[in-house]
């Protein structure tokens, strides 16, 4: 026997969920089904978001996909359901759309060091961050990977190359912080600079700089043909 949403646990209702945990906590399915708002005498909203997400292999990029018509042949969905789900995946792409056109374009070792002396200058300790760019040379993460103590900082490869991944990015920045205000690298900079070039070849992911960032002065591996 299937229980409509409103003889679910309370706080397993898409929209009492949404409020207890955050928007962010629901699935898929249950997302969809908000949007859907009611089910039909057989299934529950939720049952129905199910099954719209099958026809879509399970792939939010698939569902993304679907025309009016792709919708509507779809059981329990009608054209005002349909209207709905169509207006939150146009609302999807506009957001994408305005947001890549907001990327900053990152395309010398003077943009790096702009970006981010502010956040690493004034810094006592080392910081080790990762830029990753689309192939329209767009930066489109930031991550820290490493905080370390005065003298230097442990980088995780394996994880430099998980998030390029993840972002299905083209290339990637390597920036650190030098608190001593020395721009030149250190040997361990200089192996981590090869070891990552090597790791990212295997990707199809290019380094294309590493820069130390000094109080007010920087050192690109790129600008001294080090890559």
């Amino acid at each position: 026997m299937n229980l409509t949403i409103k003889e679910w646990a309370h706080e397993d209702r898409p929209r009492e969920k949404s409020l207890l945990k955050g928007i962010g906590a629901l699935s898929n399915a249950e997302l969809i089904a908000i949007l859907l708002a009611t089910g039909s005498r057989e299934e529950s909203a939720v049952d129905i978001a199910k099954r719209i997400l099958h026809q879509a292999n399970n792939n939010v990029a698939e569902f993304a996909n679907f025309s009016f018509a792709d919708l509507t042949k779809i059981k329990g969905i009608g054209k005002a359901k349909a209207i709905t789900l169509l207006a939150a995946i146009e609302l999807g792409r506009r957001r994408n759309a305005a947001e890549a056109q907001q990327l900053p374009i990152i395309q010398a070792s003077r943009h790096i060091f702009n970006r981010m002396h502010p956040l690493l200058a004034h810094l006592q300790h080392e910081e080790f961050h990762v830029l990753y760019l689309n192939n329209a040379s767009q930066l489109i993460a930031s991550k820290t990977l490493s905080v370390g103590g005065t003298a230097g900082t442990v980088v995780d490869i394996k994880l430099i190359g998980k998030y390029a991944m993840e972002y299905l990015a083209s290339a990637l920045i390597l920036v650190h912080n030098h608190p001593s205000g020395n721009t030149q690298p250190s040997e361990q900079d200089k192996n981590l600079t090869r070891k990552v070039k090597q790791a990212t070849e295997y990707m199809d992911c290019t380094l294309i700089d590493h820069v130390i960032v000094a109080k007010n002065d920087y050192f690109s591996f790129a600008d001294e043909n080090m890559l």
